[in-house]
């Protein structure tokens, strides 16, 4: 098992405050082509800066692109956000389709959010003071003494009566009307 990921930055999951509740503003600051102008590991990159780049431009008027040739270098995507992180991405012989949609998730991202070591897959600004919940919260204390599976515990709570149960509870208690019928009658003929 590697132990790589001890070596990234730690942190929660967030998100920029109430992003998109007013209107939404885009993350990404600036973004960097770097390419190289004729190495054939480039072309992708050349004919996205040639086709697509203005259009781009003019789509996104809050992101300052910036198109920086350099000798014999690989083609690189860097964006930079406006929390300060910054993404590097390696376009080595991608196509100019690949380019644009590389783009367009850097324009959707909040920063680099692939090198974040999560410490919890939830975090709250605002901690509960009463602990967290668990399933025997709002039991009663009988409970504790209970052993499993019980058949009493394991039944609903309130389930409405069936038909043959209230056939049942009404013969039983013409049963006992006639029972008593029947004691009083026996009660007067000793009277008597």
């Amino acid at each position: 098992m590697s132990n790589s990921h001890l070596f990234l930055k730690s942190g929660f999951p967030r998100a920029p405050l109430q992003n998109g509740l007013g209107r939404y503003v885009c993350q990404l600051q600036r973004i960097t082509l770097k390419f190289c102008k004729n190495n054939g590991s480039s072309r992708g990159m050349r004919d996205f800066i040639e086709n697509h780049l203005v259009d781009f431009a003019k789509e996104n008027p809050g992101i300052v692109v910036y198109v920086k040739p350099r000798r014999h270098r690989t083609p690189v995507l860097v964006g930079e956000y406006l929390n300060g992180d910054r993404e590097w991405l390696n376009c080595r012989n991608n196509t100019q389709e690949e380019i644009s949609k590389w783009i367009d998730l850097l324009k959707t991202q909040n920063g680099s959010s692939s090198s974040l070591r999560l410490r919890k897959m939830w975090h709250t600004d605002v901690p509960s003071i009463q602990g967290p919940w668990t399933p025997f919260l709002l039991r009663s204390p009988e409970t504790q003494g209970q052993v499993y599976p019980n058949t009493e515990a394991s039944k609903p709570l309130e389930t409405p009566q069936t038909a043959t149960e209230k056939l049942i509870e009404l013969f039983r208690q013409q049963q006992l009307e006639a029972g008593e019928e029947a004691h009083d009658l026996l009660s007067k003929k000793r009277a008597e």
